[in-house]
């Protein structure tokens, strides 16, 4: 490559660098928890000080790749709403979430140093923290479901299930189906550490397969927001095509919200196949509509989850404590900043407490876990109650950070691994 290439090329990395573009190559093994990605980092050469600007460089390198994968694992709502408590606890010590990495290439050109770095980024840890702090679901996005799933198939004289009275041991095709998808769309499943709760461990008694009202039961055990009663039927038609036989499978799936105890979400699903053997037949039908359901019902879900979410209530907030007046002032700063909120105004103010009206959208509870996020320099915030139609809150002392459980150290310190340039 001649000399004008070789500054034609560095130009236009310069230019993409300085347009602020991250160019990345990354995958996440999911089973592994683990997310390699090459990112880039572009930093001046002061006073001629390389081996800084080469530090600095790599460290913005990780800083980046640890964001990218934050942000892979957040919404963009919650991303905002809780963006306070991810700088000063997470991305203030992304180090912390490097397995290993290395250094591909770098450049010194013009007064800059160009990395090109690929790391590791600990999936499992960042969830760990996420999970922690009560960002991850707090706000969410995606209901939780318990999956109550019968199925019946050909000559089958009942429904296979296994809840309710006189349960029929089985391994439902449909169920495995619908459950696995609709946890690849990112809706977290109630029980999904079991193979199926079991009703009576919570004397829970179900009067037919299918009572709501013990399935929500059950569902609140697992701190499910939604249940989904489902009823999958296979059967031969009169229809032929040649000498092939044709199979109908029916998918019917009825949502039922566990805050307010009614049916939100209504799927129906038909699919046929053709076959020249019943039991194919049969199996391939559920199949087919199985996975047809997958999206209706996940599409259905979030339309409801969504209007849920920006649903206004209307409720009251007391507020009580130490050092009042000045951490109320600071309080009610957060309250400004909160995007969610329509309408404040004061019911009650005093030396020691107050109260508001607040009109909000979302539920009181969704109000108190985005509050949650929230951090203060001098105090906390404890809530005490939650209510249909109140929130207290309380001022507490700040907790000392030198007293929390220590995080264990990585497996592969970032300070042991091999870092190479070529």
């Amino acid at each position: 490559m001649n000399a004008i290439n070789k500054r034609l090329v560095i130009a236009i990395i310069l230019s993409i660098l300085c347009l602020g573009l991250n160019i990345k190559n990354s995958h996440a093994a999911k089973n592994t928890g683990v997310v390699t990605s090459v990112t880039f980092a572009k930093i001046k050469i002061y006073k001629g000080n390389l081996p800084q600007a080469k530090k600095r460089a790599v460290s913005n390198a990780l800083d980046q790749a640890v964001q990218n994968a934050l942000a892979s694992l957040l919404s963009r709502e919650v991303l905002a709403s809780s963006l306070d408590v991810l700088y000063e606890r997470l991305l203030s010590k992304s180090l912390d979430y490097i397995i290993t990495y290395r250094v591909l290439t770098g450049l010194d050109r013009h007064d800059y140093y160009l990395a090109a770095v690929e790391s590791k980024v600990d999936l499992k840890r960042i969830e760990k923290f996420l999970t922690k702090a009560k960002i991850i679901n707090t706000q969410k996005d995606k209901p939780g479901i318990l999956f109550f799933i019968s199925e019946k198939s050909g000559d089958d004289i009942l429904p296979k299930y296994w809840w309710g009275n006189n349960p029929i041991p089985y391994e439902s095709v449909a169920e495995k189906i619908i459950v696995e998808g609709i946890a690849e769309n990112q809706f977290p499943i109630a029980g999904a550490d079991l193979d199926h709760p079991d009703p009576s461990f919570y004397n829970i008694v179900f009067s037919s397969i299918y009572d709501t009202k013990a399935a929500m039961d059950l569902g609140r055990e697992f701190d499910a927001d939604m249940v989904i009663m489902g009823r999958v039927t296979a059967s031969e038609t009169v229809n032929r095509m040649g000498e092939d036989k044709t199979y109908n499978a029916i998918v019917f799936m009825e949502g039922f919200s566990l805050a307010t105890n009614e049916k939100v979400v209504v799927s129906k699903i038909e699919a046929a196949v053709k076959s020249d053997n019943a039991q194919t037949g049969f199996h391939e039908a559920i199949v087919k509509a199985a996975n047809q359901a997958v999206p209706d019902l996940s599409d259905r879900i979030d339309q409801f989850w969504t209007l849920n979410l920006k649903k206004e209530h209307l409720f009251d907030v007391l507020i009580e404590g130490n050092e009042f007046l000045v951490r109320f002032i600071e309080l009610k700063k957060r309250f400004n900043q909160m995007p969610n909120i329509e309408n404040m105004q004061p019911k009650e103010l005093g030396s020691g407490n107050a109260l508001l009206e607040i009109k909000y959208k979302g539920s009181p509870s969704q109000f108190a876990n985005n509050l949650m996020l929230k951090t203060f320099d001098n105090f906390g915030i404890e809530i005490l109650e939650v209510t249909s139609d109140q929130v207290s809150i309380e001022f507490i002392e700040k907790f000392d950070p030198a007293l929390e459980e220590a995080v264990p150290a990585l497996e592969i310190p970032v300070d042991e691994v091999t870092k190479t340039e070529e």
